[in-house]
């Protein structure tokens, strides 16, 4: 068993950004719904069997709470915005399972997927198809891995070790010091990726890094300077990682076997007309009908 959990809000900005825009009978805009659609039905179509999508019913967190610095909608695209919530209903009705996260995000729900995935014997590999960077934590040996399907590339965690310089478990670490723009965090002055790799390299956590960097046993270029802005800036740098962990407790399933895809639902022949692409109905169809499960 295979499960292939899809962050679907990466998937409606990059399909927002990338095809032509495409209005629906009644005028709505859809064009990067029906594409998330479409590129859904062709991973079922290419023969993932457990699939989950997970979304951000609302782009605020408990992470907003937390740090006021936190990324929220505002600068979103009206035209795409207004088609986070029709995917949602969309996928449901093409029998698919969605997580529409409200307290927690979209990533966290993967996570906590991942994690709960990870428990079960009979899977032999998850794929978090998403090529964000936050989701490397969650990658274990060639297990757990991350899916970028637009490049056709899978990051196990040798790969990520290999594209930052930690070990997974350190991602939120490294991120704390380095910074994220797509999150909203500033990251530590001074601290690149590079020094911020090999000092966690070596220390694994920011609680181990040592005060003082006559400490280090590591060469890294301005050390000194370095060691005086993370301890001026150590609670900072807590709050940072905190907001970059993500959580494994989001409410997702109980039992794997809830994500095998099973067909599309009867409504689904009118929410796809709806959308001026009655193509999909019959894409959807033709699945079912053709798998080995029918």
């Amino acid at each position: 068993m295979r499960v292939h959990l899809i962050d679907g809000t990466y998937e409606l900005f990059r399909h927002f950004y990338a095809v032509p825009q495409s209005a629906a009978p009644d005028g709505a805009e859809v064009g990067a719904l029906v594409g998330v659609l479409g590129s859904v039905l062709g991973l079922i179509e290419g023969g993932a069997t457990h699939v989950a999508v997970a979304t951000d019913h609302v782009i605020e967190s408990f992470r907003n709470d937390l740090w006021s610095g936190y990324k929220t909608g505002e600068g979103i695209d009206p035209a795409l915005w207004s088609q986070f919530h029709p995917l949602e209903d969309a996928l449901a009705a093409m029998g698919v399972v969605v997580w529409a996260m409200q307290e927690f995000e979209a990533d966290d729900a993967l996570a906590a997927a991942a994690w709960r995935a990870g428990l079960d014997d009979r899977v032999e590999r998850v794929y978090i198809c998403t090529p964000d960077k936050d989701l490397c934590q969650s990658v274990v040996g060639d297990r757990i891995v991350q899916l970028d399907r637009r490049r056709r590339l899978i990051r196990d965690e040798a790969g990520v070790i290999e594209k930052f310089g930690v070990r997974p478990a350190s991602i939120p670490d490294w991120l704390a010091l380095v910074g994220d723009t797509a999150d909203g965090l500033p990251g530590i002055s001074g601290w690149g990726a590079k020094a911020s790799a090999v000092v966690l390299a070596r220390y694994g956590h920011l609680e181990d890094i040592p005060s003082r960097a006559a400490w280090w046993d590591i060469a890294v270029r301005g050390a000194d300077r370095l060691a005086m802005e993370l301890e001026s800036n150590r609670e900072a740098a807590l709050l940072y990682r905190t907001l970059a962990t993500l959580r494994t407790d989001a409410p997702v399933f109980d039992r794997v076997d809830e994500l095998r895809w099973t067909g599309p639902l009867p409504a689904f022949q009118s929410v796809a007309a709806g959308l001026g692409s009655p193509a999909l109905w019959d894409r959807a169809g033709r699945i079912d009908r053709e798998s080995p499960a029918a």
